[in-house]
């Protein structure tokens, strides 16, 4: 293969092409903010539409000040991605009404080092048994803290607020920001893409979706992309941590086909990309605007995400309940502290007793 230094230098027009979809595959990385930041050219209108899609928490009013982790590496980022399965409104057609509540089915922290060369996303299991911190819920109650609740129960007692709360002390990393995407939002998204592409190592069969894939590529609607990644009981050993590899999967497809299909270069599909991507977004406050995504978006434009690293917090299974795990040490103790102090993860801290899948 012929070195970079060897290759002749792109003409301009193929270099600002080749930057704007950089951009806009940086922002995706961290959920779905790539869709954003060129919708001001589309007028007034569009631009106050879109920024009204999007729902935002302020978390320094929701979890305080105090208490919280002190921010060890100033120039590095750190973001919590929630998937939430809400089953209020359009996401309850999705469950045929038959489950009540919320919970965020997919946490991820993104963590974006200085100099952005190389991020990392870490999923933490739903099922993961933690100790839930005093927070206050969504309507100022306070929830008291609680011991070996499920990871995932955080977000349906008291919001994403606590469970951004949660994350920080189980981590003693500082969240920087949090960007929340519903089901709903995630099935019109992937539709507004014209599906995605996944290949199948093992197959997946029936389970509660009904989701029945051979080995192989698979165009997805957002249908069926929404089971995909809910997929539990059809696939491997039918626990939660093989499900964290098919959504890391997914990700990967995801981003792969937004950069394929470079939406830069065709402003309808941007806009339609961009109204779909916002309709599920819930943000903190410093990133609840058009502008607060892109600014942030362009502070990120250093990240390769051709580079990034998907691994799952350390788990291992819970003693007294084997449907449960519980934080593996000295493991996960090892990669918090990597991360915290923007430092390369050790190659120990990336292995879990409970592999699953």
């Amino acid at each position: 293969m012929t070195e970079a230094t060897d290759a002749p230098p792109l003409p301009r027009t193929a270099t600002r092409r080749a930057s704007r979809r950089k951009r806009a595959f940086i922002a995706v990385s961290v959920a779905l903010l790539a869709f954003v930041l060129v919708v001001g050219g589309a007028g007034w209108w569009a631009y106050s539409h879109l920024n009204d899609n999007i729902d935002s928490v302020d978390l320094d009013q929701a979890i305080g000040t105090d208490n919280r982790p002190a921010k060890v590496a100033p120039n590095a980022q750190n973001i919590l991605v929630l998937g939430s399965d809400s089953r209020a409104g359009a996401n309850a057609e999705l469950d045929h009404d038959d489950v009540t509540g919320a919970r965020s089915d997919t946490a991820i922290v993104v963590h974006i080092p200085e100099g952005n060369k190389k991020a990392t996303a870490v999923s933490i299991p739903r099922d993961t048994l933690v100790t839930r911190p005093e927070c206050k819920d969504q309507d100022g109650r306070t929830v008291r803290t609680e011991n070996r609740v499920m990871f995932n129960s955080v977000y349906s007692i008291a919001g994403p607020a606590c469970v951004v709360k949660t994350v920080e002390q189980m981590s003693g990393i500082r969240v920087d920001h949090f960007v929340e995407v519903d089901f709903a939002g995630f099935k019109e998204l992937v539709d507004a893409l014209g599906g995605v592409t996944v290949t199948l190592q093992k197959p997946i069969s029936g389970g509660k979706d009904d989701l029945n894939l051979d080995v192989g590529p698979h165009r997805l609607n957002g249908t069926d992309s929404l089971k995909f990644v809910r997929t539990r009981y059809g696939y491997g050993d039918g626990s939660d941590l093989g499900r964290i590899g098919l959504q890391q999967q997914f990700m990967m497809a995801m981003l792969a086909e937004i950069k394929k299909q470079d939406a830069f270069g065709n402003p309808a599909r941007l806009y339609k990309l961009a109204d779909a991507g916002t309709k599920s977004l819930t943000t903190d406050s410093e990133l609840g605007s058009l502008k607060g995504l892109a600014d942030f978006a362009q502070s990120m434009k250093g990240v390769d995400p051709d580079t990034m690293e998907t691994i799952m917090m350390p788990v291992d299974y819970d003693k007294v309940d084997r449907n449960r795990v519980v934080v593996a040490q000295p493991q996960a103790d090892q990669l918090w502290e990597a991360l915290r102090g923007d430092q390369p993860i050790p190659a120990a801290a990336k292995k879990s007793p409970a592999s699953g899948g």
